[in-house]
């Protein structure tokens, strides 16, 4: 029986939708920190924070794959189960039941469709998404030094990152790291701005 302030902690951590949603994906398989970012459509920063916090909290728990990238999965499997008791109408409702019951059933499936929608333009992003990757990986075969740079690239693809958050994502050793970043500054593939580290342009401008 949880007491008081566990149960607390435990609906703090539900109250939040995007952490639910990490919960729910790891539910199926262990996942990096990318991979949920994209199946998510979530910042790698937000994920990253949201990891840290159920980490602390033991509900989550990572191995290092050969890359050392960190594949999290649920340590502890945590749900809540909320009963509600609905009280009784009173008087004559039947015919208005019955307008709510239709009204529902047409919303829900006004729903369905536009969920199956927004699945099918997901899915053809992803598709987009894993081509791009793919051309990455390939030209930059021939233009860097080493696949760390390329997944350094791919990470920072996603959004502006700091130095602990590339080696969160990407699992590479510091010396390979700082390395990896000064090679692509060099390369003017990539710029420091204060304490984060972001792609320049296409043509290696701002």
């Amino acid at each position: 029986m949880l007491d008081q302030a566990e149960v607390a902690r435990i609906l703090d951590i539900l109250g939040n939708r995007n952490r639910r949603r990490i919960i729910e994906l790891l539910r199926q398989k262990p996942c990096f920190v990318t991979e949920i970012s994209d199946r998510l459509m979530l910042s790698p920063k937000a994920v990253i924070e949201h990891l840290q916090l159920m980490e602390r909290e033991e509900i989550l728990s990572f191995r290092l794959d050969e890359r050392r990238r960190k594949y999290y999965f649920l340590a502890n499997d945590i749900s809540v189960i909320v009963n509600l008791t609905r009280k009784e109408e009173t008087g004559d409702g039947s015919a208005d039941r019955s307008i709510r019951f239709r009204q529902s059933l047409a919303t829900l499936r006004r729903l369905v469709d536009a969920r199956e929608e927004m699945n099918e333009s997901l899915r053809t992003l992803e598709k987009n998404i894993d081509m791009q990757i793919r051309d990455i990986v390939q030209y930059g075969r021939v233009l860097l030094d080493s696949d760390d740079e390329i997944n350094l690239l791919i990470a920072l693809a996603h959004c502006d990152l700091t130095t602990p958050e590339l080696a969160e994502l990407t699992g590479l050793p510091e010396q390979v790291l700082a390395e990896g970043l000064k090679n692509l500054t060099l390369k003017q593939f990539v710029k420091m701005d204060g304490r984060t580290f972001r792609l320049r342009g296409t043509n290696g401008t701002e």
